[in-house]
């Protein structure tokens, strides 16, 4: 069974470590059962493609690669990497996923 992920589609995130470090950008795609997510415009790589239909021309083009879920830290609405948490929002409705630095919540 897979495990409950801090990270989502859409979140801004900041890599924490590997050859990225330092590095920010939006989630495109989360594999949950791989507990991998693919950062836009992090983790590059060079893939050598033939010439198709996509790509006449072929040759060589960079592309995100999947980057392990513990090497990414979600990034709160003032820009610092935070930890998360989740509480009930704040009529009590529904859970909502808030920043451990400084508590606000994170949409």
């Amino acid at each position: 069974m897979a495990r409950k992920l801090h990270i989502k589609k859409g979140d801004t995130v900041k890599v924490i470590a590997g050859d990225s470090k330092g590095q920010q950008g939006r989630v495109l795609v989360v594999e949950v059962s791989k507990e991998r997510a693919i950062v836009e415009g992090v983790n590059l790589i060079s893939k050598h493609t033939r010439p198709n239909a996509d790509s006449p021309q072929g040759g060589i083009i960079k592309k995100e690669a999947p980057i392990h879920m513990s090497n990414l830290m979600v990034v709160d609405g003032s820009g610092n990497a935070t930890r998360i948490g989740r509480r009930l929002s704040k009529n009590g409705e529904r859970l909502v996923r808030y920043s451990k630095k400084n508590g606000e919540e994170i949409k």
